[in-house]
């Protein structure tokens, strides 16, 4: 069953162009100065600032937006969700400084004519300054490219200690 907005998955798996297998931390790094890159980037700033305002600079802000996350069951849809998802993990507009920080590693970006697709391993530590061992799980997030910006269409994370 097709969301509007987001049938054309299917349509994607024709001539795939591989444009990144990187890690982004939230530091510069190695940038491959393309507008995904810096919109994934941008995002992993977002949960190492937990500011809120970001929030509508990333994703869709419309119904057609989807997102699973692995803290929660089920599906959210639409910007008011996300952004209340969001404001649950205690993001506040203009952000703050967390004890946590969050990365992705294995990133592997493929650009298709208006959308992209994004995989990685995502890393959650909820205090950096300890010897816990990372939160961690595969993330999959699809871009649109929405008038002249890529936006997050659907994220959706799993995480691999559930079955610890």
């Amino acid at each position: 069953m097709c969301r509007s907005g987001i049938c054309f998955l299917g349509l994607m798996c024709s001539a795939a162009l591989v444009l990144s297998s990187s890690s982004l931390e939230g530091s510069p790094g190695k940038a491959l100065n393309l507008p995904v890159d810096a919109q994934v980037r941008k995002w992993v700033e977002m949960w190492n600032s937990y500011d809120l305002s970001l929030v509508d600079e990333l994703f869709l802000l419309d119904s057609r937006l989807s997102y699973f996350s692995s803290e929660k069951e089920g599906a959210m849809y639409g910007i008011e969700a996300v952004r209340a998802h969001h404001v649950d993990f205690g993001f506040i507009a203009g952000g703050k400084k967390p004890d946590s920080r969050l990365w992705l590693e294995d990133v592997h970006i493929d650009v298709f004519d208006s959308a992209a697709v994004v995989t990685g391993i995502w890393y959650f530590q909820r205090s950096p300054d300890t010897v816990q061992e990372a939160q961690r799980g595969p993330v999959t997030i699809v871009y649109m490219r929405h008038n002249t910006e890529w936006r997050i269409a659907h994220m959706h994370f799993a995480d691999y200690s559930d079955g610890d």
